[in-house]
């Protein structure tokens, strides 16, 4: 990866939408020279995926919710299986396997604190595996990113 592949990944993370086209303008690459390299940085899974962001407000998703959480017994089939479910949990933005006191921590986006109890009765309580959960309340939404600091 070149200087160049950092420029380009740069732009689009800032904007998934933008064309060969006008990257090639912000370079100086041509626009086929643009599009090879990001298919050769979307199959090496430097890109893993290109999304919306939508505003979960605006969508009645109100409340976020950052969850700390922490498993009785630490197994491999455990870890696995909270993994999986926290995965296959629509609610749960970002999942993080973590050090310190809690085994892990959860970004939750649902519509009000109504809705979290309910998603913590269906993924925590009557678990076994679940020592026990810390939830803090988000506030304000300050900075939402998923960038990469790419350094140059």
């Amino acid at each position: 990866m070149d200087e160049l592949d950092l420029k380009i990944l740069a732009l689009v993370q800032d904007d998934a939408r933008q064309t060969a086209e006008r990257i090639s303008d912000l370079i100086g690459l041509s626009p086929t020279a643009i599009q090879k390299r990001l298919k050769k940085l979307r199959d090496s899974k430097i890109i893993q995926k290109e999304i919306a962001v939508l505003d979960p407000g605006k969508l009645g998703q109100t409340m976020t919710a950052v969850v700390e959480v922490s498993l009785e017994r630490e197994n491999l089939s455990v870890l696995d299986a909270f993994k999986k479910r926290m995965r296959n949990a629509p609610q749960v933005q970002q999942c993080y396997y973590t050090t310190g006191e809690a085994d892990f921590i959860l970004v939750v986006v649902v519509k009000d604190i109504k809705a979290y109890e309910t998603f913590t009765h269906e993924y925590f309580f009557g678990t076994p595996e679940i020592s026990k959960f810390k939830t803090s309340i988000v506030m304000d939404r300050v900075k939402v990113s998923l960038n990469v600091d790419i350094q140059k």
